[in-house]
């Protein structure tokens, strides 16, 4: 479950404060995927930050999974992202000299979790997310970007993550690779009982989501 109350985020631009984030409250269950809806400037990276515990807001509360993460220490936040948050970002993301197994088991390493371990789950999710196994030992560069794409997902939930957060996750993507991707992210919200949350400024994306969040000049309009 993820709760906000009265969220906010204000930035100073020159002699102007401008908010980003207005006072934004939502409840949303586990296991589901959802969308925020919005053009460019309405706030939605600012939230999804928020959520990441990428930023920390000026006004209001942020709890996911029981943890109210405004109120974490810096060092209660890293273990935070790492443990409970898996991100997916629009340019993929992925260590260049690392090869797709090695970049999945990145976030276990870190984690502390053994080596044997971390590769069984990593070849599971690649699996899972539909990477064919000659592709596991291939960098990205020899990788499609749909294929990028599923690796970056893969990796997302390596730690087993209360919440996957998306950032246009197909936006470097054709429709019809685009429309597998999203397909695939339905379906791991409900195997993995991971929520799922995309930014988008697709409506027909959007649509898709099993709850939507429309934003307009950093304001929950819908």
């Amino acid at each position: 479950m993820i709760i906000t109350k009265g969220l906010s985020k204000e930035f100073t631009s020159g002699d102007h404060k401008v908010k980003a984030v207005n006072n934004i409250s939502f409840e949303m269950p586990e296991g589901i995927f959802a969308a925020i809806l919005g053009k460019s400037g309405s706030g939605k990276s600012t939230l999804l930050s928020l959520l990441g515990a990428l930023d920390k807001p000026t006004a209001g509360s942020i709890e996911v999974d029981g943890i109210k993460i405004n109120e974490l220490s810096d060092r209660k936040l890293i273990k935070y992202r790492r443990d409970k948050i898996g991100f997916v970002f629009q340019n993929y993301s992925l260590i260049h000299n690392l090869n797709a197994l090695e970049n999945v088991c990145l976030p276990m390493e870190f984690a502390g979790v053994g080596a044997a371990e971390r590769k069984e789950r990593a070849e599971k999710l690649l699996e899972e997310v539909g990477l064919t196994e000659d592709k596991f030992h291939r960098r990205p560069a020899r990788l499609s970007g749909g294929e990028q794409q599923r690796v970056a997902i893969a990796r997302a939930l390596a730690n087993k993550p209360k919440l996957i957060l998306a950032d246009e996750p197909t936006g470097n993507l054709d429709s019809k690779t685009g429309q597998v991707i999203i397909d695939l992210l339905h379906e791991l919200a409900k195997t993995e009982k991971t929520t799922i949350l995309a930014v988008t400024h697709d409506i027909g994306i959007a649509r898709q989501a099993k709850v939507i969040f429309k934003l307009q000049d950093g304001t929950l309009v819908e």
